[in-house]
């Protein structure tokens, strides 16, 4: 008989290093312009400012007022891994604090998401850890041992993901790529950071954007009498 309490699946393979760190000096912002699939909901705001993350995903699902699996399962996870929580719609009770922070933070784990609220925002800032989620909530969660999924498909801001995708994390938000995709959003995403840097040296030399992004004739062409 299948167990449909708990879905519990071993930690996918890693993301070799060197894309994760070539992803990691890439901004969402900037794939943003050519990529459409796998960007959370903006509501999903990084809790410390600054925080950059480029890993392989684990995920986990929980219903709203339990998070016994989150405490099991976190120790699964480390160096290289990024914990990505789907709160299966709640965003009342917060899952992730203080305690959760504390242990991800010693085992190495390279940041967190939360699809619903943290809480104990100055345990966050004191351990310097990377962690992403709707906002602060005082209420939290208990162990009532009613069920979840580790390494499951989940939903986070409304997007699809699955454990072993890439993430990239920083101040714009957060991003899910899935493995087959990465090779080209790397490489698509480098060139457009290039060239953002040419631009940015046009405008910076005086050049205005509407002539430089052919704005101003598209405007011209249409306003001429």
């Amino acid at each position: 008989m299948s167990n449909l309490t708990y879905k519990l699946n071993p930690m996918p393979a890693p993301i070799p290093q060197e894309k994760l760190d070539r992803l990691a000096k890439l901004e969402t912002a900037t794939i943003g312009h050519f990529y459409h699939y796998g960007f959370a909901a903006p509501a999903i705001q990084p809790v410390l400012p600054g925080k950059v993350v480029a890993a392989t995903v684990a995920t986990l699902a929980i219903p709203g007022l339990d998070s016994t699996l989150l405490h099991h399962c976190l120790s699964q996870c480390g160096p290289g891994y990024f914990l990505a929580v789907d709160r299966l719609g709640d965003t009342k009770y917060a899952c992730w604090g203080g305690g959760v922070t504390r242990m991800a933070a010693m085992i190495g784990l390279e940041g967190g998401c939360v699809d619903g609220p943290h809480t104990d925002t100055a345990e966050i800032k004191e351990q310097d850890f990377a962690m992403w989620s709707r906002g602060p909530s005082p209420v939290t969660t208990r162990l009532y041992n009613t069920g979840g999924g580790f390494n499951v498909p989940v939903s986070i801001g409304g997007a699809a993901v699955l454990p072993g995708y890439a993430v990239l994390a920083d101040e714009s938000g957060v991003l899910f790529i899935a493995p087959e995709d990465l090779d080209e959003v790397i490489a698509e995403g480098e060139l457009k950071t290039e060239r953002g840097q040419v631009n940015e040296a046009k405008i910076t030399g005086g050049l205005h954007l509407g002539e430089m992004s052919g704005a101003t004739k598209m405007v011209e062409a249409k306003t001429k009498g």
